[in-house]
């Protein structure tokens, strides 16, 4: 809105635009452009499981095969013979779950026997067998 003042008492012509209509004109433009914007949903469409959830896994039995320097062998700390492995690798074989067998060789133990030990667990069927321990050897 603006308005002129004069002060000559002379009548002048206006030269100054009147932006008042332009303005109405465009508060009207945006009010129906709002309206007619649909309406949006912030809802996210997602196919969601039915039933009941799964059971939660059982955490399997994690068993420690030492090998130590002079070839004996230990099953969680209990010095055992080549017939017992092969029964506790059998064993381990068919569990339910499967346990996770740590093989810990010794700094000095001979490859033959931590190398026995690999192609029995493989021949009887164990599939989680890892060996523990390699920073030793850096």
């Amino acid at each position: 809105m603006s308005m002129n003042v004069s002060q000559g008492g002379e009548d002048e012509v206006m030269v100054d635009i009147n932006t008042t209509p332009l303005i109405d004109v465009l508060l009207v433009l945006i009010i129906m452009l709002i309206l007619s914007i649909p309406v949006q949903t912030h809802a996210v469409k997602m196919d969601m499981p039915v039933g009941s959830p799964p059971p939660k896994e059982i955490e399997p039995e994690k068993v420690d095969i030492f090998v130590d320097f002079d070839g004996s062998v230990k099953w969680n700390g209990n010095e055992i013979n080549g017939d017992q492995l092969r029964s506790y690798l059998k064993q381990a074989a068919t569990a339910n779950p499967k346990p996770e067998l740590h093989l810990r060789p010794h700094k000095l133990a001979k490859y033959d026997m931590v190398a026995k030990i690999l192609a029995t667990s493989q021949r009887l069927g164990v599939v989680t067998i890892g060996i523990v321990g390699n920073d030793q050897f850096d």
